[in-house]
């Protein structure tokens, strides 16, 4: 079973990239709209409130960064379900070796292997934009990224569920990513209880480590401790909801349809 998820991950990984530089205009278009929607932000910002913007600039990169890296990662489970329903080959999947939930597992984290590294490049060429300068200590960044991005993933996979219940869930997708900006703009500091939704103390350790200067091991125990818990527990009560819709979509016969 093992050697099986890893042939799987790497055959994943090898045809995100092969796509990636295949549709190379898809690719182009969704990094320069990414620039564009984050220029328009700073920049309309500055005409209406130049000195808020200004101070808090570095927290605006973060949590642009957090939210555009979060988007791209957690429609995969819901997409590529989607899309084993309009090729037909959804009734095959569910009877594969692996399953549907490991499948959909893998291509999420090959998918987000490939949106981590494409969001590091962002992150890099919006400080030259903006001549900011954050600290870049990939130490703590990552982990702290990926544990972040862990619990929206939960959101992700029980969206997937959904979608094999009812096929079009575009809205649902979109209102989604709507309500990750507020999570990634929540005020933790002010209000604790927030810090248990998804994204929302990432967020904050995020804009700690990048425009504090704080280590990893700077962090509080119990914020980072807190961290993983969330992490945890959003993605797996999302992998049993996709489980839970799987059963649901079979018992009434729409696993094959779209």
């Amino acid at each position: 079973m093992m050697r099986h998820a890893a042939l799987y991950l790497r055959a994943s990984l090898t045809k995100s990239v092969i796509l990636l530089r295949r549709y190379w205009f898809n690719t182009v278009s969704q990094l320069v709209v990414t620039y564009v929607m984050f220029l328009l932000l700073v920049f309309g910002g500055r005409s209406i409130a130049p000195s808020v913007i200004q101070e808090s600039l570095g927290g605006i990169i973060v949590g642009y960064f957090l939210w555009s890296t979060a988007v791209s990662s957690y429609r995969t489970p819901s997409s590529s379900l989607i899309g084993e329903a309009r090729q037909g080959t959804l009734e095959q999947l569910s009877l594969s070796p692996l399953g549907i939930g490991r499948v959909v597992l893998l291509k999420t984290v090959a998918s987000l292997l490939v949106s981590v590294s494409l969001s590091m490049v962002i992150l890099l060429s919006l400080l030259a934009i903006t001549g900011e300068n954050l600290s870049l200590d990939f130490v703590a960044i990552v982990p702290i990224l990926l544990l972040s991005i862990l619990s929206i993933l939960g959101v992700g996979f029980a969206l997937g569920g959904l979608a094999l219940l009812y096929k079009r869930i575009s809205s649902a997708l979109q209102i989604v990513q709507y309500l990750m900006i507020g999570l990634v703009a929540a005020p933790v500091e002010s209000n604790p209880a927030l810090k248990l939704l998804p994204l929302s103390l990432g967020s904050k350790l995020l804009r700690d480590v990048m425009t504090r200067g704080v280590g990893l091991f700077e962090i509080p125990t119990v914020d980072f401790a807190l961290l993983v818990a969330t992490g945890v527990f959003y993605f797996g009560a999302g992998y049993l909801a996709l489980y839970w819709f799987k059963e649901r979509a079979r018992d009434r016969g729409a696993m094959g349809h779209y």
